[in-house]
C-alpha cells in the first residue's frame, strides 16, 4: 500500500499557473501599457489607448488561454494545488489577525483539500489576472477568485488504463470552462440555478459542449460545494446541507442581480427576505451573533425595498386596490409619511404661540433641528415661509426661549446660503427626551417635502398666508394613494382636527380650502357634517403622504 501511495504521489504534477499583467509603458501622456504573460510562448504586447484598452486586451488574452485549456480537457484531477506550492501566499488575510499584528493566518488556517478546480483571479485595480489549478479550499480562501471548472475526482481503486480496458472513458465530462468578462473580477461562477440568474441575461451560464451522437447522456452538473455571500465564505461542511446550498445560491443570485441593466425591486425584496431567513438559521446553527445581526439587516432591507416599490407604483405593496390608482413617484414613502404626521402633531402641541405664522415657523425650524437640536437657516428661508412677518415671528421665538441664535435677529435675516446661521432648539438637544425616532435621511426627506409644500409655485403666486400653507401641509400629509383626503372608513378628515392644526375656527376652514382650490392644490372641498372631504390635484400627488 505504501509503495502504491508513493507511486500515485510521484505521478501528480504541479498545478499550472498563467499570469497576465499590465504595466505602464513609456510616458504617461502617451497612454500606452505593456501586456505581459508568464507563459514563455506569449510575447509582450504594447497596447495604445490607455488603461481601458489595456484591460480589454488582457481579458481577451485570458480568454484565449481559457479556450485552450477547455480544448485540452480542463483542469487536471492529478495536479497539485498551485496555491500550496506558493505557500498559500495568495490567500486573503483575516482582518482580525491583521489588526492584532499577526501574519497572514490563512496559509496555516486553511488546509488544502477538495477537488482540483480551475480558477481565475483579477485584482481590483485591473492590473493582474491569474489562471490557476488549485484545490477548492484555497480557492474559497481567496477574495475575487472565480471558479470556472472542477476536475473529476481521481479513482482510488482502479489503476490507470482500467477504464479504457473496459471500454469506458477515463474521465466524465465536467462543466465547461467559462470565459472572463470585464465585470467578472469579484464574482464566482454560477454553477447552480438561481432566481436572479433566471431573471437576467447579463450573467449567463457557460456554454456547454454538445453531446455526441450515440453517446450516453452526460452526468448532471454537481452542486457547488462552497460560495460567498455578504463578504462571507459559506463553509463547505455547513449543516444542514439545504442551508449551505441556499446560501450559495443566494450569493450567486445577488451577484447576478447586480449585473441587471434595470432594477427589479420586487425581485430584490424577495432576495432580501430569503437572505434574512437563511442567515437567521445560520446563526442558530453556528451561534454567531453577527449572523443574526445580518439577518435583521436583510429583513429591514426587504421592508425598505418593498416601500420603495410601493412609493414608485403609487400604492402600498400588498394593498388590495382595484388597480385604477395613478402611478406616481412620491417624495415620501409610507413610513416617512408616518414620521411627517408625527412632526405635525408634535408642533401643534408644542408651539409657544397659537398664531399660524408662529406654528409654521416652528414646524420648519423643527424639521431643520429634529436630529441634534441644531440646524442652519438663512434670511431667504424665513422670508420664503413668512413673507413680511418673518422678523417679528423670529423675535417672538427667541424671546420665549424656544429658539437660540448666535447673534441678533437682524444678522439672521441678512444671512445668505453661502453663510447660513446656526440655530439651536433647546427642547430638541440630545440630552432632552427624544420626540422623534427617525434617522438623518428621513429627516432630510421630510424637511424637503415640507419645503416643497410651503414653497409651491402656485401658492406663492397666489400669495397665500401661513394659515393656507398649514392647511396645504395637513391635507398633503393625510391622503390615500388616489389623493383623496382621510382614511376610506373615515370619509374625509375631522374638521375640528384640521381647524386646530391650522389655528382656525372650524367654520373658516372652508374659506381657506377654496383658496387652495384656486391655487390648483385641491380639486374640490366639502366641509359638511363635520368633515373635510376633498382630493389633491394630479400635480400635487407626488407630495402626498400615504395613509
Amino acid at each position: 500500500m505504501a509503495v502504491e501511495a508513493g507511486t500515485r504521489q510521484e505521478e501528480r504534477v504541479a498545478g499550472r499557473v498563467w499570469t497576465v499583467r499590465l504595466d505602464p509603458h513609456g510616458r504617461p501622456s502617451a497612454g500606452a501599457v505593456k501586456l505581459s504573460c508568464s507563459r514563455p510562448a506569449c510575447a509582450e504586447q504594447r497596447v495604445h489607448g490607455g488603461a481601458t484598452a489595456g484591460r480589454k486586451a488582457a481579458i481577451g488574452h485570458v480568454n484565449t488561454h481559457l479556450a485552450r485549456i477547455r480544448a485540452g480537457g480542463g483542469p487536471r484531477g492529478a495536479a497539485w494545488c498551485a496555491c500550496r506550492a506558493a505557500d498559500c501566499a495568495w490567500h486573503t488575510p483575516d482582518p482580525t489577525a491583521v489588526r492584532r499584528g499577526g501574519a497572514n493566518p490563512s496559509a496555516g488556517a486553511v488546509r488544502c483539500g477538495g477537488p482540483v478546480v480551475l480558477t481565475v483571479y483579477a485584482d481590483r485595480a485591473g492590473r493582474l489576472w491569474r489562471i490557476t489549478e488549485m484545490c477548492a479550499r484555497c480557492a474559497a480562501a481567496i477574495s475575487d477568485c472565480r471558479v470556472l471548472d472542477t476536475a473529476p475526482p481521481l479513482s482510488r481503486t482502479a489503476p490507470t488504463g482500467a477504464g479504457q480496458a473496459l471500454g469506458k472513458p477515463d474521465r466524465k465530462p465536467g462543466p465547461a470552462v467559462g470565459t472572463v468578462g470585464e465585470g467578472a473580477a469579484a464574482v464566482f461562477s454560477d454553477h447552480a440555478p438561481s432566481l436572479a440568474a433566471d431573471a437576467t441575461s447579463a450573467a449567463g451560464p457557460a456554454v456547454l459542449p454538445r453531446a455526441r451522437t450515440g453517446s450516453p447522456a452526460p452526468a448532471p452538473r454537481r452542486a457547488k460545494q462552497w460560495g460567498k455571500i455578504a463578504q462571507r465564505t459559506v463553509p463547505h461542511d455547513l449543516e444542514p446541507d439545504v442551508l449551505r446550498l441556499e446560501l450559495i445560491e443566494l450569493g450567486d443570485a445577488f451577484r447576478a442581480y447586480q449585473q441587471r441593466p434595470e432594477p427589479d425591486l420586487a425581485l430584490l425584496a424577495h432576495l432580501h427576505e430569503r437572505k434574512a431567513r437563511a442567515f437567521a438559521l445560520w446563526a442558530d446553527v453556528s451561534g454567531d451573533g453577527s449572523l443574526r445581526h445580518e439577518a435583521k439587516r436583510a429583513d429591514k432591507a426587504a421592508q425598505t425595498t418593498r416601500e420603495m416599490q410601493a412609493n414608485r407604483g403609487g400604492q402600498v405593496a400588498g394593498d388590495t386596490a382595484s388597480g385604477n390608482e395613478p402611478v406616481v413617484e412620491r417624495l415620501l414613502t409610507r413610513q416617512q409619511a408616518v414620521h411627517a404626521r408625527t412632526v405635525l402633531d408634535y408642533v401643534a402641541a408644542h408651539a409657544p404661540y397659537p398664531e399660524a405664522e408662529v406654528r409654521l415657523a416652528v414646524l420648519m425650524l423643527t424639521l431643520r433641528a429634529a436630529r441634534a437640536g441644531t440646524g442652519n437657516i438663512t434670511g431667504q428661508d424665513l422670508t420664503g415661509w413668512l413673507q413680511d412677518d418673518a422678523e417679528r415671528v423670529l423675535q417672538q421665538l427667541v424671546s420665549t426661549g424656544w429658539l437660540r441664535l448666535p447673534g441678533t435677529v437682524d444678522e439672521v435675516m441678512a444671512s445668505r446660503s453661502e453663510d447660513p446661521t446656526a440655530i439651536t432648539v433647546p427642547t430638541l438637544l440630545p440630552e432632552q427626551p427624544r420626540p422623534f425616532g427617525f434617522g438623518k435621511t428621513t429627516r432630510a426627506r421630510i424637511s424637503g417635502w415640507a419645503q416643497k409644500v410651503v414653497g409651491d409655485r402656485k401658492i406663492r403666486k397666489k400669495k397665500l398666508g401661513a394659515t393656507a400653507r398649514l392647511l396645504a401641509l395637513y391635507t398633503a400629509a393625510h391622503t390615500r394613494p388616489d389623493g383623496r383626503l382621510g382614511h376610506p372608513e373615515d370619509d374625509g378628515l375631522h374638521l375640528d382636527q384640521v381647524a386646530a392644526f391650522c389655528t382656525l375656527p372650524p367654520e373658516q376652514v372652508s374659506e381657506h380650502a377654496e383658496l387652495l382650490i384656486a391655487a390648483d392644490w385641491l380639486t374640490q372641498a366639502d366641509t359638511t357634517q363635520g368633515r373635510l372631504r376633498g382630493q389633491l390635484t394630479e400635480r400635487i400627488l407626488p407630495l402626498s403622504g400615504l395613509l
